[in-house]
């Protein structure tokens, strides 16, 4: 069942996925470039979403502006960031006492990571598929925060030679799993993902 959130002057078609019990924490879902068709409805959103309701995690799925019912057009990544923190700030309302999360994946990390990463409430990141050849991810590279990024190798969005460049430059409460054979898209590891996620939120 989807409901609308406002986000300045835009109005963003969302879904909330609650666990069954033992509320732990709520998290934000950025999904991918709205132009290339990327909603909420992503295949890799979803399960972001199932995984982190099964760490005991609120998830909150939502359509960047302009996307599915979302009113507004694409704007280039910064109105995009608005929508992020939109969704954020809805989950901090909601859920006042306890600590919240980022996930995005693709350009929804680019997105949703740089939205997050500074909000004191949010306590912990994760990063799918960050496309590290297109966007500047500069700014994880200061995170105190815990956060775990999923890229697979043969991603093609993200060079082995520019994921192995940021992995090292990253804080020690940062890691990066490496999923050996897939791309972008992780085609075939899709529960491999969905298991990592599950078990980073529930280690929190």
């Amino acid at each position: 069942m989807s409901f609308m959130i406002p986000a300045g002057a835009v109005q963003l078609e969302a879904q909330l996925r609650e666990p069954k019990q033992g509320l732990r924490g709520a998290v934000a879902v950025c999904h991918p470039h709205p132009v290339y068709g990327g909603t909420m409805d992503n295949r890799v959103v979803y399960r972001a979403a199932k995984a982190a309701a099964d760490a005991g995690y609120a998830a909150l799925r939502f359509n960047f502006r302009g996307a599915g019912r979302s009113s507004g057009q694409f704007d280039q990544g910064l109105g995009e960031k608005e929508d992020a923190a939109a969704a954020i700030h809805w989950l901090e309302n909601r859920y006042p006492a306890l600590d919240l999360a980022v996930i995005g994946y693709s350009f929804g990390a680019w997105v949703g990571l740089e939205a997050g990463h500074s909000v004191p409430r949010i306590k912990a990141l994760v990063g799918l598929g960050l496309p590290l050849n297109m966007y500047d991810f500069g700014f994880l590279l200061s995170n105190p925060k815990p956060a775990l990024y999923i890229i697979g190798t043969n991603d093609e969005f993200c060079s082995l030679e520019n994921l192995d460049r940021f992995a090292d430059r990253l804080p020690s409460t940062s890691s990066v799993h490496r999923i050996e054979g897939s791309d972008h898209f992780f085609a075939g590891h899709l529960e491999s993902v969905q298991t990592l996620v599950t078990g980073f939120l529930s280690s929190l």
